[in-house]
């Protein structure tokens, strides 16, 4: 068993290393060659001038002024001085809110942990339980409530602060969703004109053996929305063409390497061999091959460009339909269109970088067997991932290396060996299942864009989502539960279900000390390790050396990353859930939750200032899940509270929990019928007065004009060999629309910490 000095020893290590990333961040920040790495997002705004373009040679690459390197903190103050309203207009809401939930683990643990201090763990310590009994047990477990007696009345205690921690809880959490939605609803009104206000995704147009989808689409809206339909853009299946565009890039980037290559020892002319990854094969000129390859790219696609031009096929049941109004676009989004439920179904249309349009040319009627298919596939995933992780588990602790390789416990029981044991103890579970996790996301992902959800947003939901139950099932309860897979599986199925809270109730107190471990792991080493950025600061290096001959090209060689909701939102609920979950039964894990908050908040706060990118803006539409999961993570904690405790004959005091659930569903439902619908309807009351200010201000808008290309699949439009005269409406060149919110290239400046001033959004809260 683990004791508090392998706690310690693994504490150590794991600050040492964030300490070590964070020297070598702090390092790597201020060199000139690196600036573009550390500070994108303000190269893609245009702030920001490369450091390399004056000075002398040695200072384009390395900074020589060593005040500098005695500043190595300086940026944690810098990324906490961006007021949040100005962080709204320099970076979003999403990132905004975001940052948000760090701040709301703070606010719910800091009073929690202060509590069970000085309540609970005087109150578990206190007592003699585990030194006279005949148990295997550790420092922290006489911490715990493993160390009270059975049918003692100091559970009375831990009763008292499980319903002073929900209700705690539960009030930072109505707080924060009111909080949240008066956010996004100030947003939405402040946002400038963007082309989503205005348009509503239709989904499984009806065929009609008379009219092509368009005319169809046009003369439905007319006859139903006569005051207020203006136009429509029908959706191409073009993921073909898509492909081919992409793979002609490709050549094209080898092309440019070999150019460059070439150009620098015209001597030689490079060559290349044809077979899998160059490493075997025909030897060929490298820059004929590519070109010959382009050449035959440019074929397929001006064949495919044919193809969607000519034949009907190519047009999708599905449409953009746009409006004079908000108020008639909120109408028709939010409304059945026919007396058949299943055909003309409308939806708000996500924000045109958010659309992906790769699922748009999936037929409708294969959502629900896609949805079904992917869930088959996720059970087993869960299931048979959990077989390598409890592997993992069983060797990355002393008695489990003891038993695979016997030969190894003479040395692992010597004194001076007692550093290795600690490490083994205290460092390595945390980092087996890290590399176990690591091609989990790209994996649920893939399963989310099978399931053909059509938005950006939507998709990164989606996958946060099997994320979360995936960590949950194999993480928390597979870590919990002791045995192989099958093992649990037959407890699981034999068992009725009011005794699975009791089972993994009894084994929470045990696995403190894992998930301490691997919260120091994931969380201090794994943020720190965030922002450094050491891939993107490769793959940088390796594109500026190799492929990068203009500054357009050094532009597009970056890669500023976005918040990745999909594994970070995952990640926070996990430790929502451990914190909610032992901060009764082994408070000692709490201070390691609080400092991941603390230090994940300022880390990111930097990183959405100076990096991030984010490629959509949803105004903060992920809220409900986040509210949704913090709740489940409540009502499970008072689940395997009430299983632990019926097993530790408190019979007087275990009753009075059944309230705690109860109480938490309703308030869980009260704030869903409060506030949610903020989160998936738009007030036709803001919508009128949104319309008459924009009446009063440009009477002269040509909104048609300015809506014609905003929902045009990229592949149609810009410098590309999409480029073609599908539909009539593209010939003229593309109006250039603001097809973004507050997140990408258009941050208003100036602001006092890039030079500029300007916020749309403080003018709005001024006023009001």
């Amino acid at each position: 068993m683990a004791t508090l000095g392998d706690i310690g020893v693994a504490a150590a290590i794991n600050i040492l290393s964030a300490f070590v990333f964070f020297l070598a961040f702090a390092i790597l920040r201020i060199q000139p060659i690196n600036d573009r790495v550390y500070f994108s997002k303000w190269y893609l705004m245009g702030l920001r001038s490369s450091p390399s373009d004056s000075g002398a040679i040695v200072n384009k690459f390395v900074n020589l002024d060593f005040r500098s390197y005695l500043k190595f903190l300086k940026w944690m103050p810098a990324a906490l001085r961006m007021p949040e309203l100005e962080l709204i207009d320099h970076a979003g809401l999403d990132s905004a809110v975001y940052l948000r939930i760090y701040l709301l683990g703070l606010k719910i643990f800091v009073p929690i942990a202060f509590l069970a201090f000085a309540i609970l763990v005087p109150i578990n310590w206190t007592n003699g339980t585990l030194q006279h009994s005949n148990m295997v047990f550790s420092s922290i477990d006489e911490l715990s409530i493993s160390n009270i007696p059975a049918g003692s009345e100091r559970f009375w205690a831990h009763l008292v602060m499980a319903y002073v921690f929900t209700f705690w809880t539960c009030y930072m959490l109505q707080k924060e969703y009111a909080t949240v939605e008066s956010m996004r609803l100030l947003f939405l009104a402040s946002e400038e004109r963007a082309p989503d206000q205005f348009t509503v995704l239709v989904r499984n147009v009806p065929p009609d053996p008379d009219e092509s989808v368009s005319e169809f689409v046009e003369h439905f809206f007319l006859v139903n929305h006569p005051d207020h339909y203006l136009t429509h853009q029908v959706v191409y299946d073009a993921n073909k063409l898509s492909n081919l565009v992409e793979e002609k890039k490709k050549m094209q980037n080898w092309l440019d390497y070999f150019h460059l290559k070439y150009s620098r020892n015209i001597s030689k002319k490079p060559s290349m061999k044809t077979g899998f990854l160059g490493l075997w094969g025909e030897e060929v000129d490298a820059i004929d091959f590519y070109t010959s390859k382009i050449d035959q790219l440019s074929k397929d696609i001006e064949a495919e460009r044919g193809k969607i031009r000519n034949d009907p096929k190519s047009i999708m049941p599905v449409a953009f339909v746009s409006f004079k109004t908000r108020w008639g676009a909120a109408v028709c989004a939010q409304t059945q269109q026919s007396r058949n439920p299943t055909i003309w179904l409308t939806e708000w249309a996500p924000e045109p970088h958010d659309v992906y349009w790769r699922n748009l040319a999936i037929p409708f009627v294969s959502l629900t067997v896609r949805r079904l298919i992917i869930s088959v596939a996720f059970f087993f995933l869960a299931f048979f991932f959990m077989i390598p992780i409890l592997f993992v588990q069983s060797i990355a602790n002393i008695e489990g290396i003891e038993k695979a390789a016997p030969f190894l416990t003479p040395m692992l029981e010597q004194t001076r060996f007692s550093f290795i044991k600690s490490f083994i103890q205290g460092f390595l579970p945390g980092i087996a299942l890290k590399v176990f996790l690591i091609f989990l996301p790209t994996i649920l992902m893939m399963m989310s864009k099978f399931e053909g959800f059509i938005s950006l947003s939507a998709l990164e939901r989606r996958s946060a989502t099997l994320y979360y139950l995936f960590i949950f099932v194999n993480l928390f309860l597979g870590s919990i539960i002791t045995g192989t897979a099958l093992q649990q599986l037959d407890i699981f199925i034999h068992q009725s279900a009011n005794e699975i809270p009791i089972t993994i109730g009894v084994s929470i107190p045990m696995k403190a000390t894992f998930f301490i471990t691997y919260i120091m792991v994931d969380g201090w080493a794994g943020i720190a390790t965030e922002i450094l950025r050491l891939k993107p600061l490769i793959i940088f290096q390796l594109k500026n050396f190799f492929l990068v001959k203009t500054e357009k090209d050094r532009e597009e060689a970056m890669d500023p990353g976005s918040l990745g909701f999909n594994t970070g939102e995952p990640q926070i609920q996990f430790y929502f859930l451990l914190g909610l979950v032992y901060a009764v039964v082994t408070p000692i894990l709490l201070p390691f939750i609080i400092v991941f908050f603390g230090l994940a908040y300022v880390v990111f706060r930097h990183q959405i200032i100076n990096v991030y990118n984010q490629k959509y803006e949803s105004a903060a539409a992920f809220w409900p899940d986040v509210h949704g999961r913090i709740i489940a993570a409540l009502i499970v904690s008072q689940l395997l509270l009430m299983g632990l405790l019926s097993t530790k004959q408190a019979a007087q005091s275990t009753p009075f929990l059944i309230a705690l659930p109860v109480l938490t569903i309703w308030f869980h439902i009260f704030c869903k019928g409060r506030y949610a619908p903020a989160f998936t309807a738009y007030p036709l009351q803001e919508a009128m007065m949104k319309d008459t200010l924009e009446r009063a201000r440009d009477p002269s808008l040509n909104l048609k004009e300015y809506l014609r290309n905003a929902y045009i699949h990229p592949i149609f439009k810009g410098d590309n060999d999409g480029i073609d005269t599908v539909a009539k409406d593209w010939k003229e060149e593309s109006v250039l629309v603001p097809t973004k919110r507050h997140s990408q290239r258009n941050t208003p400046v100036p602001s006092k910490y890039s030079g500029s001033s300007s916020a749309s959004l403080h003018e709005v809260v001024k006023f009001q």
